[in-house]
C-alpha cells in the first residue's frame, strides 16, 4: 500500500484555518479513499478573530466566542497541538514538540510531509525597553484581552481603596504603545469600559483616569487615510485622551513610563502593541526569507525557488499585482490573509492533481476601525465615514467575516442583549490564577509558638 499524501499546515490561525478548512472540502474524495491526509500544527485548539479582541476586552462580547474550536471545524483534518521547531525541506521533514513529548520526556520528534503550507502568523514586534519585558503586557492573544480587562479593573479597585495619592495616580494612568489598529482600538474600547465602570466607585470619577497614546509617527491609523487619522486624534483627545505622535516610550523600569520627550508617568500599565514581526519559526527553516524575515512567495502563493512549499499571511512576502508600482506587497492583514487562504487551497489542490495555478489578485478594500461604542472611522472603496456609520459598518463587516455560523449567531445575540442591559463590570483575574485559592487552603498552618496553657 502506498502512504497517504501528506499535507502540513503550519498554524492555526487565519491562514492556517481557511487554507486547511478549503481542502478538506475540495479534497474530500481523496481524504475518505485515505490517499490524502492533512494534518495541522497549532499551539492552541482555536482560531483566534483578532479583530474582536477590543470587544471581548471591553465585555461586549464573550471570550469563547472570540474563538474557533478547529477540532470542530476542521473534522476531516489531523489536529497536532504543538510547535514545529524547524522544517527542513530539502528532507520534507518537520521537527515538533507536542504535549505528549514534554510528558514523554523524549525529545522533539520528526514529522515527514509530501506538502507544506507554512503560516505560523506572527509575534509582537519589541523593542529593548529597560522594564518592558517585566511590566509590558500585549494585546494579541485572547488571554491577553482578557487579562488586560481584568487588570485595568483592578487598578480601578486599588485607586478606590488605597490612601496614597501617588499610588492611586500610577493605578489610573494607562500607557498604550502604538497607534495602529491594535493599540487604538484597544484603548477606545477600554476607555469606554472603564469611563462606564467608575459610576459604580464611589470615589472614582471618569475624569479621574489617564489615558495615553503614544506613536513614534506623525500619524494613527494609517490604514483608514490620512484624514480620517486625523479624525480619530480630534475624537480621542475629545475624551481626555493624551494622544503624543512622534514620541516613543523610552522605558518602563520601576513602573514609570519615560518618554522620548522627557515626561515621565508613573503607571502600573504599559501595553505595548507597538507592531508584529515574522514568527521565530521562519528563521529556522530552509527557505527564503527577503529582508525583512517573511518568505519570499509567488503570485502563486508558492514559496519562490522551492516545490511543494507554499505560504501566505503574515508569513509570506506576496506581489502585489494589483498595485500600479512594481514591486509593492501585499500587506500582512485579515483582508489579504482571508482571501490568500483560498486560492492557496485551491492552487494546492491544482499542483496535486496536475492542473496550472492561478495567481492571487485582490485590490486593496480599505479598512475599518472602531473608537468604542457607537464610534468609528471607515476609508472603504474611496468613501470616508465616520462617527456611528462608521462603527455600524465595523461590527456588520467583522460579523460577516467571523468564522462559522455558529460564532456569527453568538456574536449577534451578544451585541443584543448588551444593547438591552448594562455591561458587565466584574474582573475575574483570579482566572489568571486558579489554584492560589487551593494552595493557600493546603499550606500547613503558620506556627505561632507554643500556646499558653490554661
Amino acid at each position: 500500500m502506498t502512504e497517504p499524501a501528506r499535507i502540513l499546515v503550519v498554524g492555526g490561525g487565519y491562514v492556517g484555518m481557511y487554507t486547511a478548512l478549503r481542502l478538506q472540502r475540495q479534497l474530500r474524495a481523496e481524504l475518505r479513499a485515505g490517499s490524502a491526509e492533512i494534518v495541522v500544527v497549532t499551539p492552541e485548539p482555536y482560531m483566534t478573530y483578532q479583530p474582536f479582541l477590543p470587544e471581548a476586552a471591553a465585555g461586549s462580547i464573550s471570550p469563547r466566542h472570540v474563538v474557533v474550536p478547529l477540532r470542530r471545524v476542521l473534522d476531516r483534518c489531523r489536529i497536532v497541538i504543538g510547535e514545529v521547531l524547524s522544517v527542513d525541506h530539502a528532507k520534507r521533514t518537520a521537527t515538533l514538540s507536542t504535549l505528549a513529548t514534554a510528558e514523554e520526556g523524549t525529545g522533539a520528534v520528526a514529522l515527514a510531509y509530501d506538502e507544506l503550507v507554512i503560516a505560523p502568523g506572527s509575534v509582537s514586534r519589541t523593542l529593548p525597553v529597560p522594564g518592558l519585558a517585566e511590566h509590558g503586557i500585549g494585546f494579541k492573544t485572547v488571554e491577553e484581552a482578557i487579562g488586560l480587562r481584568n487588570h485595568v479593573i483592578e487598578q480601578m479597585d486599588i485607586a478606590s481603596s488605597t490612601r496614597d495619592p501617588a499610588i492611586r495616580d500610577a493605578a489610573l494612568t494607562f500607557v498604550f504603545v502604538g497607534g495602529g489598529y491594535a493599540g487604538v482600538e484597544a484603548l477606545a474600547e477600554l476607555e469606554d469600559m472603564a469611563r462606564y465602570t467608575a459610576r459604580y466607585h464611589h470615589n472614582v470619577r471618569p475624569e479621574d483616569l489617564r489615558w495615553v497614546l503614544v506613536e513614534a509617527s506623525d500619524r494613527i491609523l494609517p490604514e483608514v487615510g490620512e484624514e480620517m487619522g486625523r479624525y480619530a486624534i480630534r475624537e480621542l483627545r475629545g475624551r481626555n485622551v493624551d494622544v503624543r505622535l512622534e514620541t516613543r516610550l523610552e522605558s518602563c523600569e520601576d513602573r514609570i513610563a519615560v518618554l522620548s520627550d522627557g515626561t515621565r508617568l508613573p503607571t502600573r500599565t504599559v501595553v505595548w502593541t507597538a507592531g508584529v514581526r515574522p514568527a521565530p519559526l521562519l528563521a529556522a527553516t530552509d527557505l527564503p526569507l527577503n529582508e525583512r524575515g517573511r518568505l519570499r512567495c509567488t503570485a502563486a502563493l508558492a514559496v519562490e525557488g522551492v516545490e511543494h512549499a507554499w505560504a501566505a499571511g503574515d508569513a509570506a512576502a506576496v506581489p502585489d499585482v494589483t498595485a500600479k508600482e512594481p514591486g509593492r506587497e501585499c500587506a500582512p492583514n485579515a483582508q489579504h490573509a482571508v482571501r490568500q487562504a483560498k486560492v492557496l487551497a485551491e492552487n494546492i489542490t491544482a499542483s496535486l492533481h496536475g492542473r496550472p495555478l492561478k495567481e492571487y489578485a485582490h485590490a486593496y478594500a480599505g479598512s475599518v476601525a472602531s473608537l468604542g461604542l457607537h464610534k468609528g472611522v471607515a476609508h472603504v472603496y474611496g468613501r470616508k465615514l465616520k462617527g456611528y456609520p462608521a462603527w455600524f459598518m465595523h461590527r456588520a463587516y467583522h460579523l460577516s467575516r467571523v468564522p462559522t455560523f455558529n460564532r456569527k449567531a453568538r456574536v449577534l445575540a451578544e451585541w443584543t442583549l448588551s444593547g438591552l442591559f448594562k455591561r458587565e463590570i466584574v474582573s475575574l483575574g483570579s482566572l489568571e490564577h486558579p489554584r492560589a485559592e487551593f494552595e493557600l487552603a493546603a499550606a500547613p498552618p503558620p506556627d505561632h509558638g507554643d500556646k499558653p496553657s490554661s
